[in-house]
């Protein structure tokens, strides 16, 4: 079976930015409400820059839904670029460059500057900072959401939180504690952490989180962090241990690891394994006469094993660096000269965890969906939820009959 193929166009201070998914079975009912809240939840967090003053960011369907239902063909997706009226003459499409265009030719410590002009042979940076810019990452959010209300519709739940800006650590994330959680519990962290503005459950420590923001805004600094990113509810089965390019685990954190500024991925317990003995850390495997499934009490594994989903809750965590532009500038060269030079100044965000935990959930949903969609099949979602019924539930009661029979084949197939 086939799954999604998606991808994003446009530059920071163009026209705007585009989104096209391609694979989104037919007939999936799709909220406009629900495309906008995502976008607005990207915009928010504490420590954000001016640049979110400008941006008001709603995306314009252009193709792919019908009377808010998918029809199987590519879902298209504009979002204009409010700020483009500032640049129209520095990112014209047309024409020669004005005369008085003044060329960025310092690169950016810690930014796609200095290697990305080098690869394309740019004299101007600028042709790198427009599109590696994390401006991108609001149409792989329009995306995700596309993504996450498929997702939905197979009762899936994806959410996030910052679990450490700066120095500032959550000592009980939320996703250590999923295992001995009710749903009613989870709703409740859910709604703490989206009243946060740094997207944390834990209100001491939100605003210890704030104070190391603000610390670094005083200093003319930036400042990075540490978020989670939780799956609940996911089928057993996505991903494969066949062939290395299959792995969930591996296919999730080349996502992850594409947002900017991130520079660790994590699945389940991560770097907090190397440390422990393999008794300590492998999730023992129950039966569950009540629900009739497998139980495993712990989840150091992630939710994955194998490259291949449990059943369990998938984690994921990821590290972002601190944004690189500085108001108080590190030492570059000019490109040109060949000399000492003040790095180009732009505005920029002090913290962006908060908006990279809600772009890593995008980004989970969209290979979430890739893999559901490959599992499962069908042109449309009716005929996608009866493969998955199938699939799901009469080869488990088949399993179970046979299991009960003693039938030496179990296991021995798929």
């Amino acid at each position: 079976m086939s799954g999604i193929t998606w991808k994003t166009a446009g530059e920071s201070h163009g026209r705007g930015l585009i989104g096209i998914i391609e694979g989104i079975p037919s007939g999936l009912s799709i909220s406009e409400e629900l495309l906008q809240k995502e976008l607005g939840r990207r915009q928010k967090g504490y420590g954000r820059g001016k640049r979110m003053d400008i941006e008001k960011d709603r995306a314009e369907i252009i193709s792919g839904i019908r009377f808010s239902q998918t029809i199987g063909s590519p879902i298209s997706i504009f979002i204009e670029n409010k700020d483009w009226v500032n640049w129209s003459k520095e990112m014209a499409v047309w024409g020669a460059p004005p005369q008085d265009l003044e060329k960025v030719t310092v690169p950016r410590p810690g930014h796609a500057d200095l290697a990305g002009s080098l690869k394309y042979h740019h004299h101007d940076i600028r042709n790198v900072i427009e599109r590696a810019s994390a401006r991108d990452t609001a149409a792989r959010v329009a995306l995700g959401a596309i993504a996450k209300q498929l997702l939905d519709f197979f009762n899936i739940l994806i959410f996030s939180e910052v679990i450490q800006i700066g120095e500032v650590q959550l000592a009980e994330p939320v996703y250590k504690q999923l295992q001995n959680s009710s749903d009613e519990d989870i709703e409740s962290f859910r709604k703490r952490i989206e009243k946060s503005d740094v997207h944390c459950n834990h209100e001491k420590t939100a605003k210890a989180m704030k104070a190391a923001i603000d610390e670094a805004k005083e200093n003319g600094d930036s400042v990075g962090g540490r978020l989670s990113v939780m799956v609940l509810r996911a089928p057993v089965g996505m991903g494969s241990y066949s062939q290395w390019d299959q792995r969930l685990d591996g296919l999730l954190a080349q996502a992850v690891m594409s947002i900017p500024a991130i520079k660790t991925v994590e699945i389940g317990a991560g770097q907090e394994l190397a440390g422990k003995h393999g008794s300590e850390v492998h999730d023992e495997i129950f039966w569950e006469q009540q629900t009739q499934k497998y139980k495993r009490p712990t989840n150091h594994a992630g939710g994955i094993e194998g490259g291949v989903s449990n059943g369990e809750p998938i984690i994921v965590t990821a590290t972002m660096k601190p944004i690189p532009t500085l108001i108080r500038p590190l030492k570059s060269v000019n490109m040109q000269e060949k000399i000492p030079g003040k790095r180009h100044k732009k505005r920029s965000d002090i913290c962006a965890v908060p908006s990279a935990a809600l772009i890593a959930e995008a980004m989970v949903a969209l290979v979430l969906t890739d893999q559901l969609c490959k599992k499962f099949g069908g042109d449309s979602i009716g005929e996608m939820k009866e493969n998955m019924e199938n699939v799901l539930y009469e080869r488990q009661l088949d399993l179970l009959q046979r299991f009960s029979l003693g039938d030496w084949r179990l296991g021995m197939g798929d």
